[in-house]
């Protein structure tokens, strides 16, 4: 594989998928807060991206058993949806919702 072809496939599906290079200028005194910003911006991003993948295979694992009388979609937003789906499995499911629900309320809670 060319080096070429290596970078490309690590920005669709690497480490570095879904961001973007930003070049700003800014006064140095406020370099640091900057950087501070884009760590911050970087972590929310991929804390984001794991409760996705946690509230989506917690809903094709459970969705029918737990969200009887329940609509996500008047939840404001996706942190709030795996807060109750969390609560729900912990509620109602087996061992293995269970444990799923707590991680996913581990996911849902972290700012």
């Amino acid at each position: 594989m060319s080096v070429r072809k290596r970078i490309e496939k690590y920005r669709r599906s690497g480490g570095a998928a879904d961001l973007v290079r930003v070049e700003v200028l800014v006064p140095s005194s406020a370099r640091d807060d900057v950087l501070r910003l884009a760590e911050r911006l970087r972590a929310d991003h991929r804390n984001d991206k794991d409760l996705q993948a946690a509230f989506d295979q917690a809903l094709a694992l459970y969705r029918v058993r737990i969200l009887d009388n329940v609509d996500l979609d008047r939840l404001p937003n996706l942190r709030a949806r795996a807060s109750v789906v969390a609560k729900a499995m912990i509620e109602r499911g087996d061992a293995r919702a269970f444990a799923l629900g707590r991680e996913l309320l581990s996911h849902a809670e972290r700012v």
